[in-house]
């Protein structure tokens, strides 16, 4: 019995389920959890930095500013990671786009909180 299917059409086929995403676009894998925490602590760190930015530290030391420049760091490190070690694009279930978001918030976090702390060291 003959297939129905030539095999250059089996190849194809097969090629065409190879490139298929990998996972549904709702589905949380190991590298999207640690891609949200990357761009959730670099949102918490431009969050610090913008109060710090807005409203000057009372005491001796800015915390805001510390805190922003650190998540900061922490954030856009982490996503660097996860977009190094991403074998496919967005939608892949790799966590590109969260650490894509990581970076983008982490440095953000830190050029605020860095301008926050350059304010407050001027006026001392």
């Amino acid at each position: 019995m003959t297939s129905l299917l030539s095999t250059e059409e089996n190849v194809m086929f097969d090629l065409m389920l190879f490139a298929a995403p990998a996972v549904d676009a709702a589905t949380l894998t190991a590298d999207r959890a640690v891609a949200t925490a990357a761009a959730v602590t670099a949102l918490a760190g431009a969050i610090a930095g913008g109060y710090a930015l807005a409203r000057p530290a009372a005491g001796a030391v800015p915390r805001r500013a510390v805190v922003a420049l650190v998540t900061g760091v922490i954030g856009a490190l982490t996503g660097i990671v996860v977009l190094a070690t991403a074998d496919g694009g967005p939608g892949t279930g790799n966590g590109v786009v969260g650490g894509f978001a990581g970076v983008v918030l982490g440095l953000i976090a830190m050029v605020s909180g860095g301008l926050a702390l350059r304010r407050s060291r001027r006026r001392t």
